[in-house]
């Protein structure tokens, strides 16, 4: 098996808690590249899949991270939120709900696949993952209908985090 081989078989699983997490580059919804590795070794990321802009539960999970941003970033963490909406969907959702946090647009899915993000109900999968400044996951969420939920999962996981290097 070569090297590449082994990427493909490895990329193509569903990641699980203890990966490493899969970089990936995806335009933003200001149009510009952003790449998961710069992130790495500055802050955690709580990366959240969601199924689309402008939905009622989508909408509420977007204003729950919103509401909920200052409490991340002291907790050491940024917030991406990934969908397969285009960048100007994503601008227009993030400057109608003041969204502070980076949305990247998956427009073919490429990162959602590489994540093994499930489908539910015929909808792409809401799940949040939870990665350390190393690059670790370190928490996997998944809720189809229950928005808040992925906040406060996220926020009580950066806790654990910060309370082992203390």
């Amino acid at each position: 098996m070569s090297k590449h081989d082994e990427q493909v078989q490895q990329a193509s699983g569903k990641v699980q808690v203890d990966d490493s997490a899969p970089g990936f580059t995806l335009p933003s919804q200001s149009g510009a590249l952003v790449s998961l590795g710069e992130f790495l070794g500055k802050t955690a990321i709580v990366l959240y899949f969601y199924p689309r802009d402008n939905t009622a539960v989508c909408t509420a999970e977007a204003c729950a991270f919103r509401d909920s941003y200052e409490l991340f970033k002291g907790a050491g963490a940024e917030v991406i939120g990934i969908s397969a909406d285009s960048v100007e969907s994503h601008r227009q959702f993030a400057a109608a709900h003041r969204l502070p946090f980076i949305l990247m647009s998956d427009v073919d899915s490429i990162v959602r696949k590489l994540y093994g993000v499930p489908t539910a109900f015929g909808l792409p999968g809401r799940v949040t993952y939870v990665i350390d400044r190393h690059g670790i996951v370190r928490r996997i969420f998944f809720s189809q209908f229950t928005s808040e939920k992925h906040v406060t999962e996220a926020l009580s996981t950066l806790q654990s985090i910060r309370e082992e290097h203390i």
